[in-house]
């Protein structure tokens, strides 16, 4: 590899890609909705005149529900249908903004996080409530570092159309008792709350903070659902079993504990992800055998479940001055695997299982505009392909060291993809049994064991 022996890789932190509903640059005003700056005035009104805090005047109501109603026909041009009237009553009786915090963090035009005060941007603040946007209230576990280059979003408001899109599809009926794994905000929990009664609602979010904030929006509201401070990943047996168990943040691997804890017939709804890409819902339904098995629709990247995170930039530096890799080519474009169709990377990420990407575009080292580097998430192996920025190049140098060879493990999967009709989220589903879980394609009988 040359010069490239010592090469280190440097982690460049991939944009999550855009999702209808979480794309960047939605924090203003879409048709049908409210202007923020009639709230901030009635918000300097109200303060002017010296009213308690939580007292409303009648036009601060109207204009909350005005704004509510603005972000309902937002949510319906996603679903593709009006929202169901259950669900826009408790809209309607929970205001999204009563359960943010002051200080949130918002996508700027570069997809990078910056600080939004309310006292200081109140106009920002409030479109952000009431726009169809995830807003992060947390991060790094609540460190709050100054620079936020680095910073790891740790909790957030999910956008209204992710929201209301996982409430359509766990087919609630009265009565039926819901588990929330990840508590958030409340905002959630409260929507359950009405619609089901506090009785039939269990939040449980693992980060006190969080959990504490959420247990106060809710309660400032009225809402008295079972809020429990623990480890969302093993359920709450206390009052299971469940009709529904849904979580609000993704996982690698579904534990176990949210099959055991739902009754047969019911379900459980999770955002997924994988090292390779982030995004998909998986509704399992759970079986008489004690297994689930269901499908995925491509509709939503949410925050990785806390106790299956691992943070890939501890793994950078996985080329070392020891390594002596293999060199070879490819003809396979790298760019038709990484940051190519969300329906490729998809594929590819179950097939690939335990193997990461990143970009690294500096032309001033070697001469090459850009290099993909893969891993293992263990380090143990990994490999370079160049991409020269040439529209008639036709082989690309490989390099790959250790026990694996990952390039050709990439040229496998991408093969696999193209015989079998280049197959999207949804002909995709996953079982989950005690021994572990198994993705498989169009037939859960063919299917092959993740890790």
């Amino acid at each position: 590899m040359g010069n490239r022996q010592g090469r280190k890789l440097r982690w460049r932190e991939r944009a999550q890609r855009r999702r209808p509903g979480q794309a960047r640059g939605q924090e203003g005003l879409q048709h049908g909705q409210v202007d923020p700056r009639h709230l901030v005035r009635l918000e300097d009104r109200k303060a002017r005149q010296g009213r308690r805090q939580g007292q409303v005047t009648f036009n601060q109501v109207a204009l909350e529900q005005a704004a509510v109603r603005g972000l309902l026909r937002v949510v319906s041009g996603f679903l593709g249908h009006d929202v169901a009237p259950e669900w826009r009553k408790a809209a309607e009786a929970i205001p999204r903004h009563r359960f943010l915090p002051d200080r949130v963090w918002l996508s700027d035009d570069d997809d990078l996080l910056t600080l939004c005060d309310r006292e200081r941007e109140p106009e920002r603040w409030f479109a952000a409530a009431y726009g169809d946007v995830p807003v992060v209230t947390q991060i790094d576990d609540g460190q709050e570092p100054e620079d936020l280059s680095d910073a790891i979003p740790s909790s957030s408001a999910s956008a209204p159309s992710i929201v209301f899109k996982m409430l359509e599809l766990l087919d609630l009926a009265p009565g039926m008792r819901v588990l929330e794994i990840g508590a958030g905000t409340g905002f959630n929990a409260a929507l359950l709350s009405h619609r089901l009664g506090d009785i039939n609602v269990t939040t449980i979010e693992i980060d006190p903070a969080v959990a504490e904030l959420a247990s106060s929006n809710l309660n400032g509201l009225g809402y008295a659902p079972t809020v429990v401070c623990g480890d969302g990943s093993l359920g709450w047996s206390a009052q299971a079993p469940y009709d529904r168990v849904v979580a609000t943040c993704s996982v690698q691997r579904v534990p176990y504990a949210w099959v055991d804890q739902t009754r047969p017939g019911g379900t459980v709804l999770a955002p997924w992800e994988n090292p390779w890409i982030s995004g998909g819902l998986l509704r399992l339904t759970v079986g008489d055998d004690g297994t689930a098995t269901g499908r995925f629709t491509p509709d939503s990247s949410f925050m990785l479940i806390r106790t299956q995170r691992r943070d890939l930039r501890l793994f950078r530096d996985v080329v070392m001055d020891d390594h002596v890799p293999v060199e070879s080519t490819t003809t396979l474009d790298p760019w038709a695997v990484a940051d190519s169709a969300f329906e490729t990377q998809f594929a590819l990420g179950h097939r690939l299982g335990d193997l990461w990407y990143a970009w690294d575009h500096d032309p001033d080292f070697d001469d090459v505009e850009t290099r993909l580097w893969v891993s293992t998430t263990d380090g143990t192996s990994w490999a370079a392909v160049d991409w020269d920025g040439g529209d008639d190049t036709e082989r690309y140098p490989v390099w790959q060291h250790g026990p694996r060879r990952l390039w050709d493990e990439v040229e496998a999967a991408h093969d696999w993809w193209l015989a079998n009709d280049r197959p999207g989220p949804a002909r995709f589903g996953l079982t989950v049994t005690p021994d572990g879980q198994w993705a498989w394609l169009d037939d859960p009988a063919d299917a092959w064991r993740l890790p």
